[in-house]
């Protein structure tokens, strides 16, 4: 692309920051800044609102005792379970194991505190869920 076609559409996502991209000056390759554009907002845009509903769907799943409340954190927090996995250091197959609110509730401070540690969250707090009305109004824990 153009150094002089570059999109400038102030997207909302960029939260006023700018964004460096390559562009064409002069036949050569140069880095330029952009404030966004509609395609890419757009599509950003989405995959926010898929992780929301994601997020969503685990809260009522601990709500209804379906998981424990690492699962819920698991998504808030913009995790997988391999990315879980690599940042915890338990294996996957044990993150698996403790979604379960059975085997979650039994594992010891030394466990949790790893959880606890990766979403920056104290080990009461990764224990419970923030309330409907906590989770709404603070956007928890992105503001």
């Amino acid at each position: 692309m153009d150094i002089n076609q570059i999109p400038q559409d102030k997207s909302k996502t960029y939260g006023g920051h700018a964004k460096v991209v390559y562009a064409v000056k002069n036949g050569s390759y140069t880095k330029a800044t952009t404030s966004g554009w509609e395609d890419e907002e757009f599509v950003t845009l989405q995959a926010v609102d898929a992780l929301a509903e994601q997020t969503q769907l685990a809260y009522h799943a601990v709500k209804n005792d379906q998981r424990s409340s690492l699962y819920y954190y698991m998504f808030l927090y913009r995790h997988d379970i391999t990315s879980l996995a690599q940042t915890s250091g338990f294996f996957r197959w044990q993150i698996k194991r403790h979604f379960k609110p059975q085997v979650f509730k039994k594992l010891s401070d030394r466990k949790l505190n790893r959880y606890a540690q990766v979403f920056n969250l104290s080990i009461e707090q990764l224990k419970q869920l923030p309330t409907e009305d906590n989770r709404t109004q603070n956007n928890y824990p992105f503001k």
